[in-house]
């Protein structure tokens, strides 16, 4: 698949606009890391390593999820979450537009950057990323993630594996998300101690919020869903 760019485009009260371009590869990699001799200290792996990664020092230095948002941290350190912003995002098939809290906008653009930035326990998330629908809310989130994870289980079974229909490993991946999401909001409080905004650390709250949602709703069998496909008949 090809490489995709996505532009977000933030325009704040008083005029001033934020642009954050991101480009992820035909892989569903990010393609704009920040230079490692420009990182802060808060992004290396230790300390404030997730307690179930897997990923070492010596190998991976520092925090790839943390390398990737370093900028983005920075940028909003003195932003309050629910200051009102117009944000624009393009994309190469259409243009969305959303107005809401700045949070908002930093919520679904730390959910495509940490799903396409080489963390363990995201890498399961790419396929959302390469289908990423800017501004989705919890509900269209529980949809789509469950549907990809299920598609994804379709190539697993034709390809002789077992496939996972019950979603069973699904809801244990999005508890090993909320232990990522966890430390990376504690990695981000820190980095923003001499701002005095709390935008960028609210926005993971928002996806912690939403991942928690989506394990709930597996836990219950998905019944707000399932009356949907009451009357789907095919054949």
């Amino acid at each position: 698949m090809k490489e995709q760019e996505f532009t977000y485009i933030f325009q704040f009260p008083d005029g001033a606009h934020f642009r954050y371009p991101l480009r992820i590869d035909d892989d569903t990699r990010l393609l704009t890391p920040a230079p490692s001799e420009t990182l802060p200290d808060w992004t290396l792996l230790e300390p404030g390593q997730c307690p179930h990664c897997p990923l070492t020092k010596d190998r991976s230095p520092r925090c790839p999820v943390a390398v990737n948002i370093a900028q983005l941290v920075e940028a909003f350190r003195e932003v309050n979450s629910t200051l009102p912003v117009k944000i624009t995002v393009h994309t190469e098939a259409r243009t969305y537009l959303k107005e809401g809290p700045v949070q908002r906008g930093l919520s679904s653009i730390l959910g495509l950057i940490m799903a396409t930035s080489g963390c363990p326990h995201l890498n399961f998330l790419k396929p959302m990323a390469r289908f990423h629908l800017p501004f989705q809310t919890a509900e269209e989130t529980i949809v789509r993630s469950t549907s990809l994870y299920l598609l994804g289980q379709y190539f697993i079974a034709k390809r002789g594996g077992s496939p996972d229909l019950a979603l069973r490993k699904l809801e244990e991946a999005y508890a090993r998300v909320q232990q990522v999401n966890a430390s990376l909001s504690e990695r981000i409080r820190s980095a923003a101690e001499a701002g005095r905004g709390d935008a960028t650390s609210n926005a993971v709250v928002i996806l912690d919020t939403v991942s928690q949602l989506l394990s709930l709703a597996i836990e219950d069998d998905l019944d707000d869903i399932e009356g949907l496909f009451n009357d789907l008949r095919i054949g």
